[in-house]
Formats: C-alpha cells, sequence, structure tokens
C-alpha cells in the first residue's frame, strides 16, 4: 500500500479550492480490506463513481475537507492522476494554463461540478499529451471526464 496527494492541491502553485484529493493505492487482492479498514474508522464508501478500479469515500470530517479514494495498483486513474501531478510540477506553462482555465469556469456562480470536469478536459488532454499515457488511455480518460 501507498498513499499519495493528488490532485491540484499537490501541486505548488497551481490554484486549488481547499479541498485534498488522497489516492490510497492498494494491490487488488487488498481491496476489500482497505475498503473495509476506511469504513472501520468512520468513511462512507461511495462506489467507485463511474471510474472502474477506484473506489470513493466520504471522509467523517472536513478536517481537514477531502477526497480519498482507494485505488488498484497500475489502475488508470492512478496513473493518471500521477501523470497530471508530474507534468504540472515540472511545466510552469501548462500549470499556468490550466490554472487559468480553473479560474476561469470558477469565476461563473451557476458552475456545476460535471460542466467544471468537463470544460478542464482540453487542457488536461495537453498535460497528458505529454506523459507515458497511450492515446488509447488519455481517449478513456476523456469520455470520461467529458462524455
Amino acid at each position: 500500500m501507498r498513499i499519495e496527494h493528488v490532485g491540484s492541491t499537490s501541486v505548488p502553485g497551481l490554484a486549488a479550492k481547499p479541498i485534498l484529493d488522497i489516492d490510497i493505492i492498494v494491490d487488488g487482492a487488498h481491496l476489500s480490506a482497505a475498503i473495509d479498514a476506511l469504513q472501520g474508522i468512520g468513511y462512507a464508501h461511495r462506489g467507485d463513481l463511474g471510474i472502474s478500479e477506484r473506489e470513493a469515500f466520504h471522509s467523517p470530517d472536513d478536517d481537514p475537507r477531502r477526497n480519498v479514494y482507494v485505488c488498484r495498483t497500475g489502475s488508470l486513474s492512478v496513473r493518471n492522476h500521477l501523470a497530471v501531478r508530474a507534468v504540472l510540477r515540472a511545466r510552469p506553462d501548462l500549470r499556468e494554463e490550466y490554472a487559468a482555465v480553473k479560474l476561469s469556469l470558477a469565476a461563473n456562480p451557476d458552475m456545476d461540478i460535471d460542466t467544471y470536469i468537463a470544460r478542464k478536459s482540453a487542457v488536461l488532454q495537453k498535460v497528458l499529451e505529454i506523459s507515458d499515457l497511450t492515446e488509447r488511455e488519455r481517449r478513456q480518460i476523456l469520455l470520461v471526464n467529458d462524455p
């Protein structure tokens, strides 16, 4: 098992909502045990929310606010999160471009989360083009984020 801080708050200098994204990465054989352990300490299991090999949880408190996921080692979800983090940490130009898109979307008071995610997809695809993800994997990510 390992735990990775992912998402916008894991990239120094990137505009971010004050919510941590945490991936708990486990081998497939330990997935059920990890789910049970989190439930045992008060996390509410929310299912995969449409992302295969990733189980989402609602935290029992907001200190700090966080999204917690149990992910299978090597899954596309984990590889996506780690690739975006790595590229944005290494490329200030892409980090700033992504921040500008996020800030523009967040300025709309009527913005819902699904639209927000969909409209970030183009810049995230640009970020992922320089990662080790294949074209097919990038397409899978795009279809999840912007159906």
